[in-house]
């Protein structure tokens, strides 16, 4: 009975604790309105062109389709619509489509005006892995995009990116630390707003205590797997078992974060959470829960345990590869971290130039709250959407083996705290 009274003060001075813990806000130059907007859930729905024997589906996790209207006997048009806007053009789409016989279909994309095509189309079937759709198969012509699918009883699915949701995404970081539980502490930040888990992994050897901590995002942005796929080898690198992954997670601690906005992934959203924002405007003011909740567990870390906090990596997807950095560099905790970063980069990856865009962050993104609100250096991380998936696993490997390497020979002493 004693025990059972000493367990409930603990647990209620836990949830006092946390309830009275709250983060600064960071201020930046042109601020971003990110309370909650209106979103358009499409319907979910098995859409049958009962004349031609053709069936397209929306009915699962990550599709986006709005709409369907046979033109005739070998043309259907799906409608492409984004949860809400303004949106940056990212026209995500993902259905899944079959029929009672083997036949030719072409399908027309139509979305709103102002939005274009934006990415190739990826194919799979049943007992298949993704592959780009032969571009003997995809057309234009004034300004509209067909493609050209062969179909049958067995489903096709045709999707913008590679289909990975959020529980595709559990199984890989659950399968990713089987038998490295003694050093990977997989824990919950609690859930989003449609009550989705936002999961992040504590990496360290030793003691935690006053560790540098560095910090690794991703799928802010929901179509943007090809940023999540760098994430998956970055990672993976660092939980290799060898002298370098273990000289590095003994001088320093990893907060891993493999799905930041998973309701977004999950509904097929071209960019926002199912508030309606994009979580990558919202590092100021936390209006969004995801955020708050990311904030919040990043900064009690730092403060409970006397880590400085000294890098931060958000994983992205855009046009072609290119890192967005800060210009700021001489105050903060690693100030020469980044052209030593790119320079071991350049030598160490064939035939490979760094693409940097550099620029202090004006809107209240991610790696401007690192700058601004820790000091530390804040990279943005992307990766093209049509990279080649071979080259984004080396240079996900090479980035994290440089990366240690580099921080290992830090003097933690000269870490400006």
């Amino acid at each position: 009975m004693i025990r059972e009274k000493k367990t409930i003060v603990i647990l209620l001075a836990t949830i006092v604790l946390n309830s009275c813990f709250s983060v600064k806000n960071v201020n930046f130059k042109t601020p971003v309105d990110t309370t909650t907007k209106r979103i358009n859930n499409q319907l979910k729905t098995i859409y049958s062109i009962n004349d031609l024997g053709v069936f397209v589906s929306n009915k699962f996790d990550g599709a986006r389709l709005n709409d369907l209207k046979k033109i005739n006997d070998t043309l259907i048009k799906a409608f492409i619509r984004p949860e809400n806007t303004p949106i940056n053009n990212s026209a995500y789409y993902s259905f899944k489509i079959w029929s009672k016989e083997a036949k030719s279909l072409y399908v027309e994309f139509d979305y709103p005006e102002g939005f274009k095509h934006r990415y190739i189309p990826k194919v799979k079937n049943t007992n298949t892995s993704w592959s780009l759709l032969d571009s003997t198969k995809i057309f234009k012509k004034d300004k509209k995009v067909f493609i050209h699918l062969d179909i049958s009883k067995d489903t096709t699915w045709v999707s913008a990116q590679e289909l990975v949701t959020s529980k595709d995404t559990e199984r890989w970081y659950k399968s990713l630390i089987r038998n490295k539980t003694d050093y990977v502490r997989l824990k919950s930040l609690g859930t989003s707003r449609l009550g989705r888990n936002l999961p992040v992994l504590d990496i360290y050897k030793g003691d935690k205590l006053r560790k540098p901590i560095i910090v690794l995002l991703t799928r802010q942005h929901p179509p943007e797997v090809t940023g999540f796929f760098a994430f998956q080898e970055f990672l993976n690198t660092i939980l290799l078992e060898n002298n370098l992954t273990t000289n590095f997670l003994n001088k320093y601690r990893v907060l891993a974060f493999p799905i930041l906005n998973p309701d977004g992934v999950d509904l097929g959203h071209w960019r926002h959470n199912a508030g309606g924002v994009d979580t990558n405007r919202d590092w100021s003011n936390y209006h969004q829960p995801e955020i708050k909740k990311v904030v919040t567990y990043i900064t009690k870390q730092s403060k409970k345990d006397k880590g400085k906090i000294v890098l931060g990596l958000d994983f992205h997807s855009t046009y072609k590869d290119v890192f967005y950095t800060n210009k700021v560099r001489k105050n903060t905790t690693l100030p020469n971290f980044i052209e030593d970063w790119f320079a071991a980069l350049e030598a160490n990856i064939p035939n490979y130039k760094v693409n940097e865009a550099a620029g202090n962050s004006t809107k209240p993104v991610s790696k401007g709250w690192f700058l601004y609100g820790h000091n530390a250096v804040g990279i943005t991380y992307e990766i093209g959407d049509a990279t080649p998936r071979d080259k984004i696993k080396l240079v996900g490997k090479v980035t994290a083996e440089e990366m240690m390497k580099i921080l290992i020979q830090t003097n933690l002493n000269s870490i400006k705290y």
